[in-house]
C-alpha cells in the first residue's frame, strides 16, 4: 500500500525547534500555536533537575514521572494522562524509571 504524505502549512503554527538536554537523555520538539508555546518530548530513565522561567503544565503522555517541586518535601508520581503545574522562576526534580513521553505547556 502506497501512502502519499504532503506538507501542509498553517498560518498559526511556527517552525519546530529541537531541544536536547542531559547528554541527549531528554529530547523535545518545541512549537508555537496560536501564540501558545509548548514542547513534546521523551525522557530516558534517570534523575533530572529542571529550572523554569515561565509557569508550566506538564502532562505525561506515556510512562510516569516522579517529581519533587522546589518548595515541597514530598515526591509525587504522575502517570499517563495526568498533569502537574510548576511555578515560573522555580525548579523541580524528576525521577524517571522508564522512557517517558510528555507535553510541556508554557503558561505565561
Amino acid at each position: 500500500m502506497l501512502v502519499w504524505l504532503h506538507k501542509r502549512t498553517h498560518r498559526d503554527v511556527k517552525m519546530l525547534k529541537v531541544n536536547e538536554y542531559f547528554d541527549g537523555n531528554v529530547k523535545s520538539i518545541g512549537f508555537e500555536q496560536k501564540g501558545e508555546k509548548s514542547t513534546v518530548g521523551v525522557m530516558n530513565a534517570g534523575d533530572y533537575l529542571f529550572n523554569t522561567a515561565a509557569p508550566e503544565r506538564m502532562t505525561v503522555i506515556k510512562g510516569a514521572l516522579t517529581i519533587q517541586l522546589a518548595d515541597e518535601d514530598e515526591w509525587h508520581t504522575y502517570s499517563q494522562g495526568e498533569s502537574f503545574l510548576v511555578a515560573g522562576h522555580s525548579s523541580f526534580k524528576l525521577e524517571v524509571k522508564t522512557p517517558t513521553a510528555y507535553l510541556c505547556e508554557f503558561l505565561d
